[in-house]
């Protein structure tokens, strides 16, 4: 399973247009075949920084995904509305569990 965690700073001028990209991104990607969680959330102390967390299956999944048209739609805009630069990490996990609380 391959993990990834990105934060995006968003220039506060271009929020409203980032949040329907992004919107649109996250929803096409749970569509996709091989996306297990898409899940995009706002920063609790900055709300023009957007959190992604996301799962795939395999390489593949994660291949595919970069390779969509929503995606590529995301990505041609993106630079055009950050406030600053972007952190992506990928994780390689062999096995998760859930935690109880």
């Amino acid at each position: 399973m391959l993990v990834v965690h990105a934060a995006f700073p968003i220039a506060v001028e271009h929020h409203d247009r980032a949040t329907e990209l992004i919107r649109e991104l996250a929803e096409h990607s749970r569509e996709e075949e091989g996306i297990i969680e898409y899940r995009v959330a706002t920063d609790v102390d900055d709300e023009n920084l957007f959190r992604f967390f996301e799962q795939y299956e395999d390489e593949a999944a994660f291949e595919a995904h970069a390779e969509s048209d929503h995606f590529e739609r995301f990505e041609a805009e993106l630079p055009k509305l950050l406030a600053g630069e972007p952190e992506v990490t990928r994780f390689e996990v062999d096995s998760a569990t859930d935690v109880e609380l």
